[in-house]
């Protein structure tokens, strides 16, 4: 059996990364929800989440980028 310590420190990266999110949604939502209301979480969800637009794009780009290079040099 091999150890693949990039793959496994790529995916604990991802996996923080993941759940920093889903508690940052979470939670957020929960304390705008007992302070606000139900339609002032709804919105915070809303604006969280386009606020992560921009990011999700450039991840994605960047991710086609590696690929393509990645693509170019295996051939």
């Amino acid at each position: 059996m091999s150890r693949d310590l990039r793959k496994y420190a790529s995916q604990t990266t991802t996996r923080l990364i993941l759940g920093g999110l889903i508690l940052l949604l979470a939670v957020g939502a929960v304390l705008i929800y007992f302070n606000y209301g139900i339609g002032a979480a709804v919105m915070g969800i809303l604006c969280i989440l386009g606020g992560l637009v921009p990011i999700l794009l450039i991840i994605l780009v960047l991710n086609l980028m590696e690929w393509i290079v990645r693509k170019e040099i295996d051939e």
